[in-house]
């Protein structure tokens, strides 16, 4: 029983595994890529948070998105860099600060789908009740919204982890790129029912109850431009849509891939290339997507990078 009880202060994660020649590389792309996603997702959230025509319940709640999008490409990215330079038998890192990595690896990845649900309710108001929009998405309540999107994937996620961090461990190698759920509870030589049916249902419920209200509120907006008359109305509604759909079916599909292939060992690097994909695409897209849709947006990052233009000639 000594051996159940024991615990490893210092795991090995098993990281990426790039050749000696391509490591320098793949360091340089991921470094290009964070320093692309911090700029653009920090930018959006400065631009909005002054710019005062950009109070609106659009991009406030836009501004959620970027929040998630910076902790998840941070939860990832800095640690990975340093492993790619650091060789393979070296790639320490304590048991302590791979239940935080996994914590908010899951919060990123929970409070991506909690976040797009509240922005899609955004758009299904602002589409099908016009004149109650309003009053319906007032400060208040978008405070709330937010809020418990937050609320949501932090209460979720901490008793997902809580009930990985409850085990005791025997094993102290992280077969993965990134501690999550799953990488903690098999470092356990306990019972870990619990743990997978938690995490199983879990994990359905959020899907399904994320597809299932985006389907619906879509669903909703087509009718009622099916309906609508008015052709300036039903475009403005589609393109607005569109940008929503598009950024949604990116973590989707990500997000999918991640889960399927982390139930086959033998794809552990497709796995690892996946979970990459999730923590970087969808946090270099959004900005792009949003912020070159968003008039607003759009307008004012022209006139910044003019007014640069006139004033180095």
């Amino acid at each position: 029983m000594d051996n159940l009880t024991f615990r490893y202060s210092i795991l090995l994660m098993e990281g990426l595994q790039v050749t000696n020649l391509s490591n320098h590389l793949a360091f340089i792309l991921f470094l290009l890529a964070y320093i692309l996603i911090i700029v653009s997702n920090t930018g959006i959230l400065i631009q909005i948070s002054v710019e005062q025509r950009l109070h609106q319940p659009m991009y406030i709640l836009f501004c959620n998105l970027s929040v998630s999008d910076l902790l998840g490409t941070t939860v990832l990215l800095p640690r990975l860099m340093s492993h790619i330079l650091t060789d393979p038998s070296e790639r320490y890192i304590t048991y302590v600060e791979c239940t935080m990595q996994a914590f908010f690896a899951h919060v990123y990845g929970t409070a991506s789908h909690t976040i797009l649900m509240v922005m899609a309710f955004d758009r299904y108001v602002a589409i099908c009740k016009p004149l109650q929009y309003p009053t319906i998405m007032s400060n208040n309540m978008v405070v709330k919204l937010s809020a418990g999107a937050w609320g949501a994937a932090v209460l979720l996620v901490g008793i997902l982890i809580g009930l990985s961090v409850r085990l005791s461990h025997c094993r102290s190698v992280i077969q993965n790129l990134i501690c999550d759920n799953a990488s903690l509870f098999k470092l356990s030589c306990e019972n870990t029912v619990i743990n997978n049916v938690y995490g199983l249902t879990f994990t359905v419920v959020l899907l399904t109850s994320s597809l299932g209200w985006v389907l619906l509120t879509y669903l909703r907006i087509a009718m009622v431009c099916f309906k609508s008359k008015n052709k300036a109305t039903n475009s403005k509604a589609i393109k607005t849509c569109s940008t929503h759909l598009v950024v949604y079916v990116i973590m989707m599909v990500s997000g999918f891939t991640t889960i399927f292939l982390h139930r086959f060992p033998a794809y552990s690097e497709s796995k690892n290339i996946s979970s990459i994909i999730r923590h970087v695409i969808p946090p270099c897209l959004n900005p792009i997507i949003y912020g070159l849709q968003a008039k607003e947006i759009r307008q004012r990052l022209f006139k910044l990078i003019y007014k640069s233009k006139v004033n180095s000639m």
